[in-house]
């Protein structure tokens, strides 16, 4: 049976082009109604342009879909959401795809490097999901993503800014998963890999044309989707190929003596993944903590 999202509102951000773009044409094509959100800005985030949100909307319409543009900047989401709620009188999908890219060394980055990366980022996905929020749980259903990074999970070279907001927005979709699931409202994060303005120049054109958006868009709108129970989730994606991560967590140990030295001996114990666990709680710490300590009788 196919998966159609007839009767639903999505709000994709950042959908004049690339994976937003795609992921607003196959939900209307499955029966979502959109707001097709794009400042219309550089992949520096600079200016403004009503075009790229008014051609992926008349896309939408010529295809016998439904969408209505919205203009704004995601740090102003009330007004994105308010878009929704007056077109169509409710929202049920949000996906925080807006972003950008300032490229340089920590040693040569500017502080408007840093601050416009956090306004895009973390302060636009916590903008438009903080408006869409109350509306989700009035309605008790809810289907959120969040856009983290390969650069947010690992790191990566001149992206220090742009790493550090991709895993900030991890630790934001792992509480509002917990707060939303007897709503629910589920939330899940992904780490996508496409070809778009942002990762020319950056991937080998050979890789790109393998890395297609058409690769992604069905995990996510899986993921969107009322039959996906999944929450809390971190999936990477990428050319057609999907995995879900998880944390690892060593054993541990309390050294026999607790002075900067005893650490140090014990220091090889502590990076052993031998009889590693996989937490998923905050709790989980404080246990593992108590245990090793009465463990090692202090």
């Amino acid at each position: 049976m196919a998966l159609r999202f007839d009767g639903k509102v999505a709000i994709v951000t950042g959908a004049g082009g690339g994976l937003g773009k795609q992921y607003a044409l196959d939900l209307a094509a499955r029966g979502a109604k959109v707001v097709v959100n794009d400042l219309g800005g550089s992949t520096k985030g600079e200016g403004a342009d009503t075009r790229a949100a008014d051609k992926v909307v008349n896309e939408i319409k010529a295809a016998g879909g439904e969408a209505v543009a919205n203009y704004d900047s995601v740090v102003d989401g009330a007004k994105v959401v308010e878009t929704a709620i007056k077109a169509y009188g409710r929202i049920d999908i949000v996906i925080n795809n807006a972003g950008i890219l300032r490229d340089v060394s920590f040693h040569k980055m500017k502080d408007q490097d840093w601050d416009l990366l956090t306004q895009v980022h973390l302060k636009g996905a916590y903008a438009v999901t903080r408006a869409a929020w109350p509306h989700m749980r009035n309605n008790k259903y809810g289907r959120i993503i969040f856009v983290a990074s390969a650069a947010g999970l690992y790191g990566n070279f001149g992206q220090a800014g742009y790493s550090a907001m991709k895993l900030a927005v991890l630790g934001l979709c792992n509480t509002l998963s917990l707060e939303g699931k007897k709503y629910n409202v589920h939330a899940n994060t992904i780490a996508p890999l496409a070809a778009s303005r942002m990762t020319e120049g950056i991937i080998p054109p050979k890789m790109l044309q393998q890395m297609q958006p058409s690769t992604v868009s069905p995990y996510v709108l899986f993921l969107c989707h009322e039959s996906c129970k999944d929450t809390g989730g971190m999936f990477e994606v990428g050319a057609g190929w999907a995995a879900k991560l998880r944390w690892q967590r060593s054993k541990g140990i309390v050294p026999a003596e607790m002075t900067v030295e005893g650490v140090g001996e014990a220091w090889k114990q502590i990076s052993d993944y031998k009889g590693a666990s996989h937490p998923t709680k905050t709790q989980e710490t404080v246990m593992a903590a108590m245990q090793a300590r009465a463990k090692a009788k202090l």
